[in-house]
């Protein structure tokens, strides 16, 4: 929705926030606005209508994550650190060290965000798990 703004001229932006508690009624919201905005703005309608589903794809994720999903900060916050480290050295000899440096920071942030930092718990992402792997089976196979 970031990219929406070019549609718009910069004086008469008016950023509609909205929260609402399921899919249906986030997606009925995005079409009211996009509907407010047909007449004056075709352009920007035609592109909300046609991002639906990418900027409502956070709603299959459960609640509690929600709110941290919106966010890039853990992954602007790796390539910080990446970035850090890769500076110390100024200037690699060959591909496979920069391949060495930045894999053994990706390891180490992996292993704090195992066991130190949950920035989203297992528990809930075990529930989306579960209801795929039942979707999955109750499906009929298709006979050739």
């Amino acid at each position: 929705m970031v990219h929406s703004i070019g549609h718009v001229r910069q004086i008469e932006c008016r950023f509609v926030q909205f929260i609402q508690p399921d899919r249906a009624q986030a997606s009925q919201t995005l079409r009211h606005v996009a509907d407010q905005l047909r007449q004056k703005w075709p352009k920007l309608a035609a592109f909300i209508d046609d991002s639906e589903a990418d900027v409502l794809s956070y709603m299959s994720f459960p609640e509690q994550h929600r709110s941290k999903l919106h966010s890039t900060n853990p992954l602007e916050r790796l390539n910080k650190e990446v970035k850090r480290r890769a500076d110390v050295v100024g200037i690699f000899p060959n591909e496979a060290a920069i391949v060495r440096l930045i894999g053994a920071v990706l390891l180490e942030q992996n292993d704090e965000w195992q066991l130190q930092h949950r920035y989203m718990q297992i528990e809930a992402m075990a529930e989306i798990t579960a209801a795929a792997s039942d979707a999955e089976a109750k499906q009929i196979p298709c006979a050739a």
